[in-house]
């Protein structure tokens, strides 16, 4: 059995306004429903961030980290930024 808990929460009036229109359109029978979707996708954002931080952010940090040789300094990150931008609006005929 879900146990729950009552809190009493204050909200900006534009947020409020949108979980009372939620409801009112009968997308949620309930403020609550409202404000726990709010709150599940808030964790699942939360560890959609967390696995890229741990699959791919730390993994390339490493990398950097064992291999600075391969770094690009900042100017030939922007030539090649501008080499590809350059390209893109070729090939759009601009």
């Amino acid at each position: 059995m879900r146990s729950t808990q009552s809190l009493s929460i204050t909200l900006p009036s534009e947020m409020a306004e949108m979980v009372k229109s939620k409801v009112a359109s009968g997308e949620y029978a309930t403020e609550s429903e409202v404000i726990s979707e709010g709150l599940r996708t808030l964790l699942d954002y939360d560890a959609a961030i967390e696995t890229w931080l741990v699959e791919e952010v730390v993994p390339t940090l490493e990398e950097m980290e064992a291999h600075p040789e391969r770094l690009l300094t900042p100017q030939e990150v922007a030539r090649r930024l501008d080499a590809r931008a350059a390209d893109l609006l070729k090939q759009s005929g601009k």
